[in-house]
């Protein structure tokens, strides 16, 4: 159910352009989407698991506020980019 340590690299690597860049935007907006992805799978099988639904609404809200971040400080080209890398509608 949580993201494995080995694709957390594989994240910071594609979105950040270096292993130790963990800490950029891009970066943390890629590994939230992944742990959403995981959890919706899980509470597709588990539809009662209601800590799981609000950790799930948490991560959500904070990948919102990532996003709204990274769209102030940064074009709308590389907005969309991000978003369309990440399969994430708007």
């Amino acid at each position: 159910m949580s993201i494995t340590l080995e694709r957390k690299k594989e994240l910071t690597i594609e979105f950040g352009q270096d292993e130790k860049n963990t800490g950029s935007t891009q970066v943390q907006i890629a590994v939230l989407s992944e742990r959403i992805r995981n959890l919706t799978a899980h509470l597709k099988e588990n539809h009662k698991d209601y800590a799981t639904r609000r950790g799930l609404l948490m991560l959500v809200g904070k990948r919102r506020r990532l996003l709204k971040y990274f769209a102030a400080e940064h074009t709308a080209e590389q907005y969309k980019t991000l978003i369309d890398s990440l399969n994430i509608r708007k």
